[in-house]
This record gives C-alpha cells, structure tokens and sequence, in this order.
C-alpha cells in the first residue's frame, strides 16, 4: 500500500468485539489475568498498553522496521536510545541539531562519560574524519533544525555499515511519508511525533522504530525499565493525527514551497533555506532520497529590526514554539529553540540574530504570503 493509505488504516481491525473503526483508548494501569501464569499479553501498562501498541505497530510498519516504540516525549525518546551506550563511548552527531537535542547530550549525559562530537552530516567526509576506535553511533537528523541541511542516508548509513556502528537518523521533519531511512540502511529512527506525525499541536510524544529484531528487544528492555513511555489518550490522539499524515503534509509542502519563493524574492530577505529551492545544497540529493522536501521554512531577514516586527506583527501566522501542526507558526530560534547552544557555535552555524524558522501550515498559501507581506510593511 501507499503510505497515505498505510497510515489511514492504523488500528482500523483492532477491536474485532465490537468492530469499532477506531482504536478504543485503553485507560487503564493494570489488566486481569485468566488464570495462573496466564496472561492476556497485557499486564501493566507501563509494560505495554492495547492503544500503544497499535500506534508503536503502525509507526513500525510506516517505517518498515522490526518494532516501534512510543515515548511521553521525543526528548524521552532519545534519552532512552542514549542508554544504550557506556561510559567512553563516543558518538558523532549533527552539528546544527535542535538546541534541546544538544542540551541532552551535553548537559545531562556528558556527565556520564558520553563523548559527542559535532560536524557537519551533510558532508559524509566530515563524518568519517570524525571517527575514533571508541565511536559507537551517528546521530543524525536527516534535515537539520533550523538551517534544513540534508543528510545524505545511504552513504552515511553505509558508513556506519562498514564501521560497524550504529546509524540512528531524527527524521522528524520528513517523517516517512518523505523517507524511510531504514529503507535507505539506518538502524534506528527516531522522532518528534508531537510534530508532523501527530500534527495538531495537541500532545506531546516521542517515536523510535528499530529495524534489527535483536537490536529492538534490547530498547524494549529500556523502555519498560526506565518507564517514559506513552500514555493512552496521548497515543490516541497521535494515531488520529497519523491517519492525515499524507493529506496534511502534501498541503504544507505546496506551501512551503509557494512562500519560499515568495521570501526569495523579497528585498528585505537575504537568504532562504529551503530544499525545494533549486539553488538548495540538498535539493538533488532529496529528490534522489525522498518523496518531498518537507514543510519547513528558515528565512534571513536584512535586519535585525524586522525580527520582532514579523513575530508580533503576523496576525494569521503565531508566534510560538514547536512545529509541524495544521498552524503555521514563526520561531525566533536564537532565543527559542536553540537558545542552549553556546553563542560562539550558533554564530559560526549560522543561527544568527536576523534568522526566522517557519512551520508551514495548511491554511490557503496566498493568505499566508499576504500575511507576511503586512509584517514586512
């Protein structure tokens, strides 16, 4: 099947009972045994839920991998993907990541004798110079947060391949119906289903999906032991944001692309990033890799004097955190997102102080050009 039509179907045989077309919510900790050593599959929630699992199958089998895994949020996500690791190992990670991503790598798990080391992912020499004996994964994201670099999988996939280390990509901003990157040979992907996957700016949630059997009961044995998982009504509500996935995400790229067009034109903006622009670095390299360019937007404005004015003067676009919801929405990501990275390393990013993030949305593309062109005046 498409993936438009896979994810319209998660969890739609569930309740064979009742033939409920949606998947009930299962609100409840614990679960009744029939017998003696008997066991329905379920026993505690924490351990596995029937709501969650339908959600950790369906991310499972839009990805193409072993098993899926739901987290209360994508930071608990990759914390949990950081237990396994040890003390020395090291891993090479995107260098222009989103700031709460870094924050956890260096605020909290540095202190345990985790090394990281920060490069440029879009170019797979800077990655293999980057290699130590100790190094035990990539972590990449597979269109950078906020400057939209794009990775290109299967070579750094096969790198890790031939290294024998583990690939994990963040595909948060593509999401699989843009690209499967353990189709392209990743281990293990990880996201941000807060975003695109649930897509209404209503919950917060983390994905994994592993693709090795081995490789996922070990995460399994994690989750369930450090116990951030996915409550009921949050997986709920990410299974009925999944079913729109394909329609919601067609409308934000048309937009996407329609208003980084628009921004490229403009005399007050010096530089788009979008890989939909030809002129992208990545444009090519996504157009062999992926199903779109995604719906993401960063924008330079010539001066710092138009920042504030365009994220309070916008009256259909908000000014707020977080991305990938049915709104489009404008973040300042040098105080907001990425405000944890050291202002040395943000200026040489290029996260600098006349840079704009854009969430796309699917309201009518020329009322939210119209909206920019009112800020901007």
């Amino acid at each position: 099947m498409k993936l438009s039509t896979q994810a319209v179907q998660v969890g739609l045989n569930w309740d064979g009972k009742t033939g409920a077309v949606t998947v009930p919510v299962y609100q409840t900790a614990t679960f009744k045994h029939p017998g003696l050593g008997q066991s329905t599959g379920y026993d505690y929630s924490r351990s596995g839920n029937p709501t969650r699992t339908v959600l950790e199958n369906g991310i499972a089998g839009l990805d193409g991998g072993a098993r899926g895994f739901a987290y209360s949020s994508g930071m608990a996500a990759i914390a949990n993907l950081l237990l396994l690791f040890r003390k020395g190992d090291h891993l090479i990670v995107t260098e222009d990541l989103y700031g709460g991503t870094y924050r956890l790598f260096e605020q909290i798990f540095r202190q345990y004798d985790l090394d990281f080391s920060y490069v440029d992912t879009s170019d797979v020499a800077q990655v293999e110079q980057a290699l130590r004996p100790e190094t035990k994964a990539l972590f990449v994201e597979s269109l950078t947060n906020p400057l939209l670099k794009a990775a290109d999988v299967p070579r750094l996939s096969a790198l890790c391949a031939s290294r024998d280390i583990l690939c994990i990509v963040d595909n948060t901003f593509l999401t699989p119906y843009l690209q499967r990157p353990l189709d392209l040979g990743a281990d293990i992907t990880v996201y941000s289903a807060t975003k695109y996957l649930a897509g209404h700016n209503d919950t917060v949630a983390g994905l994994v999906v592993v693709k090795d059997p081995d490789l996922a009961e070990k995460v399994y044995f994690l989750q369930n032991s450090v116990g951030a998982v996915l409550g009921p009504q949050d997986s709920w509500l990410v299974i009925r944001g999944m079913k729109t996935l394909g329609v919601r995400l067609d409308r934000q790229q048309e937009n996407a692309q329609q208003i980084a067009e628009w921004l490229d034109g403009h005399p007050q903006v010096r530089r788009v990033h979008y890989p939909g622009l030809p002129g992208h670095p990545g444009h090519a390299l996504l157009q062999e890799t992926a199903r779109g360019f995604g719906a993401m937007v960063s924008f330079e404005v010539s001066d710092p004097s138009l920042v504030e004015k365009l994220l309070l003067k916008t009256e259909l676009i908000s000014f707020a955190e977080s991305l990938g919801g049915v709104e489009t929405l404008i973040t300042f990501p040098e105080v907001q997102t990425h405000a944890d990275i050291l202002p040395e390393i943000r200026a040489r990013l290029g996260i600098n102080n006349v840079l704009l993030r854009l969430s796309v949305g699917i309201e009518d593309a020329g009322d939210l050009i119209a909206d920019l062109a009112q800020a901007f005046e």
